[in-house]
């Protein structure tokens, strides 16, 4: 049997050019990023320990678990991981 790995959560398109750093605030491993370049923030899906603690102080609903991110926002999903695999 294969060992299930944590889901990391998922910030998706409310969140782009409002920008807000209320999730970035709480996040206990510091797993959200941006830069000056990009219009929002992205939650590293190696670092992110699955904990929820970003998605209350989010103000516009922009952050999911994984699995369960709309449909017509699964696009993030990449979206997120990509972010981080250019910074490398």
């Amino acid at each position: 049997m294969v060992p299930l790995l944590p889901m990391a959560y998922v910030i998706v398109s409310p969140c782009v050019t409002v920008k807000d750093a209320s999730c970035v605030e709480v996040c206990p491993v510091d797993c959200i990023h941006s830069d000056d370049a990009a219009n929002m923030y992205f939650i590293d899906p190696d670092e992110c320990i699955d904990c929820g603690a970003c998605v209350d102080p989010c103000p516009v609903d922009a952050i999911f678990p994984e699995d369960e991110v709309p449909e017509k926002e699964r696009e993030y999903i990449k979206i997120n991981a990509d972010y981080f695999k250019n910074r490398q």
